[in-house]
């Protein structure tokens, strides 16, 4: 089921969602089930791309590599910050859900954060070989695909009119924005408090 959900994302996105809309969610099926596992593709190839294959800077032959040890503090954080980044919007959609008459659960919710990121979740494969622009390119494609996913499943899963759905839509991707911005910060925040890239000689 689950992966038949991914490929009708897809390739038939808008009856997919109906499909998911049909079924009864929970909140632990949905993160144990969904989240869980496809933050772990990002995780896994970011670990293996940054301490064994590298990358290089324009004009420089040099092959950047962190450390293992702090590639794990690293790579652990940016697990959690996907897996609560997700439940987080989630719980903000439904929390916005009455305002846009919207009364489906909070299951409803957090499978429409999980599903939306879905190709963002997927596009993380990319960090087995670190590249600048290819990475910048396919997590764009990616981003752009999640928000369409996101306008076409918040009238299914939250159960309002397409009009009304819209709007719902741009305060939730105007949510997420905010979310990934507090998130950059945090970041730095990190850095500063020993969370930071240790490079191999």
């Amino acid at each position: 089921m689950f992966v038949t959900h991914l490929v009708g994302l897809f390739t038939r996105p808008d009856s997919e969602w109906s499909t998911i809309a049909d079924r009864r969610h929970s909140l632990v099926g949905v993160l144990a089930g969904h989240v869980v596992p496809l933050a772990l593709i990002p995780t896994l190839a970011w670990y293996y791309g940054v301490t064994q294959v590298g990358w290089t800077l324009p004009g420089r032959e040099l092959v950047y590599r962190m450390t293992p040890d702090s590639t794990v503090l690293i790579i652990g954080l940016f697990f959690w910050a996907m897996v609560i980044g997700t439940a987080g919007l989630g719980f903000m959609v439904h929390w916005m859900s009455r305002t846009y008459g919207s009364s489906a659960p909070l299951a409803n919710a957090m499978a429409l954060a999980a599903y939306t990121n879905t190709p963002l979740f997927l596009a993380g494969i990319v960090g087995i070989r670190p590249a600048l622009w290819t990475d910048l390119v396919i997590g764009l494609f990616a981003a752009c695909y999640a928000v369409y996913l996101l306008y076409l499943g918040i009238p299914h899963m939250m159960q309002v009119p397409k009009e009304r759905g819209y709007l719902f839509a741009s305060a939730a991707l105007a949510v997420a924005m905010v979310m990934f911005i507090g998130l950059m910060g945090a970041t730095v925040i990190l850095w500063e408090l020993g969370a930071m890239p240790v490079f191999t000689d």
